[in-house]
């Protein structure tokens, strides 16, 4: 009880119906100890049943299965290669992590501060796990439709900024890791035009296998065209 009582601090009420971040969530919790979980870090408590990691768990696989749903419904003529490659850039953890900043999480975060939140890396890491277990624990506290009215609030409603973002040269190298592939090479094949308007062409190779160039005004822009050539082959 002690516990719920300083956490209560982070969670103030300004009327009789919601908290803030209630309101601002348009969603309001019917048992509070599932918030406070949510956002209490291992550093705050490293027993399981009170920091964030298993509402982490299942808010991961809640957005699964909503991401993957709207996708059938999005992409009805779309591979697995495709839905595949669509939810990829919708769960990563940079984006995650976006909605979190979003949602302002982090500003009811319990947490030690010896965890570094100045740090990027620790903070977008933060924002996405945060943003993961308040789906969790929304879930539990009321289901799966609560919980799929914010993932389309948020996830679902900035996808399309997230598929123009996609990280093509490193879905390329988790897709040859889960298959046992050698490592993709990113290979220069030609550079042409004046210097302030180059463009970079890329091919990549796999093993013994070359696949359609890609061409950029740089050669990052190059080698994510290259890999998307390589995956659309490899997920046919």
């Amino acid at each position: 009880m002690a516990m719920l009582k300083s956490l209560k601090q982070l969670f103030y009420r300004n009327s009789s119906t919601y908290t803030p971040l209630e309101k601002q969530i348009d969603y309001t919790f019917s048992d509070y100890t599932y918030l406070y979980q949510a956002f209490t870090h291992r550093s705050k408590s490293a027993n399981p049943k009170y920091n964030y990691e298993r509402l982490e768990f299942l808010g991961d696989a809640v957005i699964d299965i909503i991401v993957s749903e709207e996708l059938m419904k999005e992409f009805p003529e779309g591979d697995e290669g495709l839905l595949t490659q669509k939810r990829s850039a919708l769960v990563q953890r940079s984006f995650l992590a976006s909605m979190g900043s979003l949602l302002n999480l982090l500003d009811n975060f319990n947490v030690e501060p010896t965890v570094n939140l100045n740090n990027d890396k620790v903070a977008v890491k933060q924002l996405a796990n945060l943003y993961e277990s308040l789906i969790g624990a929304i879930y539990l506290d009321g289901g799966m439709k609560p919980a799929k009215n914010l993932i389309m609030e948020t996830v679902w409603q900035h996808r399309i900024e997230a598929w123009k973002t996609v990280n093509y040269k490193g879905l390329l190298i988790e897709y040859c890791h889960a298959k046992n592939y050698d490592n993709p090479k990113f290979l220069i094949s030609d550079v042409s035009g004046p210097d302030h308007q180059k463009l970079f062409e890329v091919h990549v190779k796999i093993g013994d296998e070359i696949y359609p160039s890609g061409i950029g005004m740089e050669k990052k822009s190059a080698e994510q065209s290259a890999a998307q050539n390589a995956l659309d082959i490899l997920q046919d």
